[in-house]
């Protein structure tokens, strides 16, 4: 496992990797699973071995806003602040891909801070890419017009997955980006036209 957790986690100590072997249980999550729930207090920090975790807020109209995608090698910063400070959590948490990560229980995370370096690091930089992030979400969210928050949605979700298709539905689309369905299909339509996308069946191809 050490062996594994280097690879994906280049920059942790040997200390530290021998740490959280010792310490820290590794879960399995199939897609679709709820892994944080607003209003849930968050007992452990999640780190990301394999799959991949949508962080999003929902509303009391049942409607989702996309804050951030988690990958291999990464943690929630906002979970991690919940944890330290005891509080609930403000966002859900969803399996998008089947995951595998490590649990770390909150009294190591706030120990290990201060006794491992790396650690430390880490989660600064944890906060830091966050957070630029979300200045990201929400500059599109003021300053740009629907049609240009969308073609920023489906660059931003093929940048997460690393690919040009967009397996998403028009509602779930629409959902995320707190609009209708019918505004969606029409400005994909559009996009279509300008030649950015590929409509198919089952998937969106960018093509820019």
């Amino acid at each position: 496992m050490q062996n594994t957790l280097k690879q994906i986690f280049p920059n942790f100590s040997n200390e530290l990797l021998s740490a959280i072997e010792e310490n820290a249980s590794e879960q399995n999550f199939e897609a679709g699973t709820i892994l944080m729930r607003t209003g849930q207090y968050i007992k452990n920090t999640v780190l990301i071995l394999e799959g991949k975790i949508k962080i999003y807020r929902e509303g009391e109209d049942g409607g989702e806003f996309l804050m951030y995608y988690l990958h291999p090698g990464q943690a929630c910063a906002i979970s991690m602040i919940c944890t330290a400070r005891s509080e609930k959590s403000q966002i859900m948490a969803k399996v998008v891909e089947d995951v595998s990560v490590m649990m770390i229980p909150l009294p190591l995370m706030e120990k290990w801070m201060m006794e491992h370096r790396s650690w430390y690091e880490f989660v600064i930089e944890t906060y830091r890419n966050r957070f630029e992030e979300i200045l990201e979400v929400v500059d599109n969210i003021a300053f740009r017009s629907t049609d240009e928050r969308l073609e920023f949605y489906l660059k931003r979700h093929s940048k997460a997955c690393g690919c040009t298709e967009v397996k998403l539905s028009h509602q779930e689309i629409a959902t995320e980006l707190n609009t209708s369905r019918e505004v969606v299909s029409r400005l994909l339509k559009k996009m279509e036209q300008r030649g950015l996308v590929k409509l198919n069946r089952n998937h969106i191809e960018l093509l820019k």
